[in-house]
Formats: structure tokens, sequence, C-alpha cells
């Protein structure tokens, strides 16, 4: 049940991958944008090399919720890879995950990437995506309630 998320930008895309159950997202490396090919190429082999059954695809919306030039490409993207992809391939919302990123890296230790360096940031960007996919897909289970 391993889940691929990726956070798709115009130089390079961040990509993690979730445990064997399905509960926890990591990031897993950035490659460099080089073209739609290419990209689907890498990410299908990644798909391969770690037998996902699921591909989840940040979707950066406006605040407002509404779809902008850089959504459209990312759409435009996907509809690629979904003709390619042997799985389902779903969005999710990614608003502010680049922020959210760099704050957990923050509170981590990691140290400010060198400029023109923020390839952590899109792995750590990606890993949100995910981990919010597989929250929903999982809800928390607590211990039944013991009674006296």
């Amino acid at each position: 049940m391993r889940s691929l998320g990726l956070d798709i930008g115009d130089r390079r895309i961040g990509v993690a991958l979730s445990d064997p159950l399905g509960i926890l997202a990591s990031p897993l490396l950035v490659f460099e944008h080089q073209n739609d090919a290419a990209d689907i190429e890498t990410i299908l082999q990644l798909v391969s090399n770690n037998q996902v059954d699921t591909i989840i695809v940040g979707l950066p919306q406006s605040m407002d919720g509404t779809i902008g030039p850089q959504a459209e490409k990312v759409k435009a993207f996907t509809d690629k890879l979904r003709l390619q992809s042997p799985v389902p391939v779903e969005f999710r919302d990614e608003r502010l995950t680049t922020v959210a990123a760099k704050h957990l890296m923050g509170e981590a230790g990691t140290k400010k990437p060198a400029r023109g360096k923020k390839i952590e940031y899109d792995a750590a960007a990606a890993a949100i995506i995910l981990q919010s996919y597989l929250n929903e897909a999982r809800p928390l289970e607590y211990p039944p309630e013991e009674t006296a």
C-alpha cells in the first residue's frame, strides 16, 4: 500500500514515499525537470522500483481555491502521467506546503540551504502533500475505552 507524493514545479519535482503500511510519508528525492516524457519516465520508474499503488500530486491552487496558471501546468502534466501510469493518480491541495516544509525543517534544526539549493524543501513539501493524503485515507485509531 505504498504511495508516491509529487510536488511539481517549473524547475524541480519533489518526491516523497510512504512506508509499506501507508502510515508515514518521508521525503525521497528531488529531480530537475527535463521534459514531460523524461519526467514521466522517472516517476514511473520510481513507481515500479518501490511497488507504489497510488500517486498523489499536489495541486497549487490559489488561496481562494481557484485554479491559476501554475495549477493548469500541473494538471496538464498530470493528464499525461495518468495516460501512462499503471496506478491511480490523484490530486491533493498543496496550498502553503512549501511554507510548512520550511517551517518544519527549521524546527527540526535543518540548516537553511544555500541560495539556489532549496531542493530539500521540494521533497519535504511532497512529503507534506502525501502525509495529508495518508491521514485522510487512514484515520487515527484510538484504543477502545476500558470499562470498569
